[in-house]
Formats: structure tokens, sequence, C-alpha cells
């Protein structure tokens, strides 16, 4: 079943003749449940990508449909209680509220909908990510392999219907990066979770089920890794 669909993906930086194409009629669908890489060298449009799919930066042209919706025909206040309800993002730099506890950053998803949090979820998740004794800490009390753990928490709680991850290890010493992999390709077979990582680490890509390839704006490949 489709879970995301990319139609006729455009994106136009300034106009005339300083106008700079990042995107150019970027087509493909993922899976549910399906892990896919993105990759490309720094500006071939990935990053561009990445913020069209995270509903953080609008096209110029072009539909991206996340379980049956079109996240650009929703205005602005629509869109951003959607992206938090559906898109579980992953950064390189973790964006965790420095203020907050572990526990606070990670339901603060579900806080800021003015939900009560599933408490049996957050402690699966919590123990999942082997964070049960720093729920009380600040962020500025844990490693980075921990920060980032605390980030995949938080893109989990909602339930999202896919999970982006921007460079995830990229700010992680080798052992960190492995365990955060592992961690996320856990979530993905065990959960059934829609995973798309947008990474230059050729090590990352082939772990995916699939491998989109973007060279000036446009996917140069897309293929299957393992069926």
């Amino acid at each position: 079943m489709e879970i995301l669909k990319i139609e006729n993906l455009s994106k136009v930086y300034g106009k005339g003749e300083t106008a700079v194409k990042a995107l150019d009629n970027v087509s493909f669908a993922v899976n549910k449940g399906e892990f896919v890489a993105i990759i490309g060298p720094s500006g071939s449009g990935k990053s561009t990508l990445l913020h069209m799919l995270g509903g953080v930066d609008r096209p110029s042209s072009g539909n991206v449909i996340v379980d049956k919706t079109n996240m650009y025909q929703l205005n602005e206040t629509q869109l951003a209680i959607f992206r938090r309800r559906q898109i579980g993002l992953i950064y390189q730099f973790y964006n965790l509220i420095p203020i907050l506890t572990v526990e606070e950053n990670i339901t603060l998803p579900i806080l800021l909908d003015g939900h009560k949090v599933d408490k049996k979820q957050l402690n699966e998740i919590v123990t999942s990510l082997s964070l049960n004794n720093r729920l009380k800490h600040l962020p500025n009390q844990l490693s980075g392999g921990q920060q980032q753990r605390v980030s995949i928490g938080r893109a989990l709680i909602s339930n999202p219907a896919i999970m982006l991850a921007d460079e995830p290890t990229g700010n992680l010493d080798s052992k960190n990066s492995s365990e955060i992999m592992d961690l996320l390709k856990m979530f993905n077979k065990k959960y059934n979770q829609t995973l798309i990582v947008i990474t230059h680490d050729e090590r990352i890509a082939l772990q995916a089920d699939r491998i989109i390839t973007i060279e000036d704006g446009k996917i140069a490949k897309n293929e299957v890794v393992r069926p």
C-alpha cells in the first residue's frame, strides 16, 4: 500500500535569469513499511526534497501525498498540525528543546496536540531506546547518541505515517552511528514504520530496501536493493 506519493515535484528559487531549479519534475512512491534511502552529492537537491517531504517548504509545483492527504493543499495551520501528527522528523543535530527533559522532549508532539500521553506506548519506546534511566535528564546531560535516541522517540510517539531522517548519524562516531541505524531498522521492521533516510553515507544507504539517487534536481536512479 502506498503511504507516500510524489507527483511532478519541482522547486525553483529566484526568478528570471537568476532562477535556480533545485528540484525538476521528481516523481516516486513509497509503500508502507518500506525503508528508502535518498542519496546524492552536495547541491543535488536532496535537502530541498527533504524539506518538501517534511512539510517545511512549499514546492513551486507538484504534489506530496502522505497517507492520501495532499499536504500542500492544506493551509499553514492545517499543514503544521498534519506535519506534527503524520511526519516524524529526525535531524542530524537532534533539534531538542534544551529546557525540557527527555520525557518532555519525546512527548512534546502529543502535548502540543492537547492529547493525553499513552504511558504504555511511551514506556515501550523509551525501553527500546534504552532511555528509561534518563527521562528526567536535560539534553545537555546526554551524549550525542542519547540525544539522537530522544529525537527518534519524539519522531515515533505520534505513530506517524512516515519517519524522515536527515543525515541521522552525521554527527555521531561510528559506534553510535551503527547503534542508531540498528534502532531505526528495528522500528522499521518491528512496527512496520515507513522510513526515509537522506544520507551521503553509502554504507547506510545499502542497508535500505531501495536507494533513490538525486542528481541535478532529478532522479538519476531508483534501485531496489532488497525486494
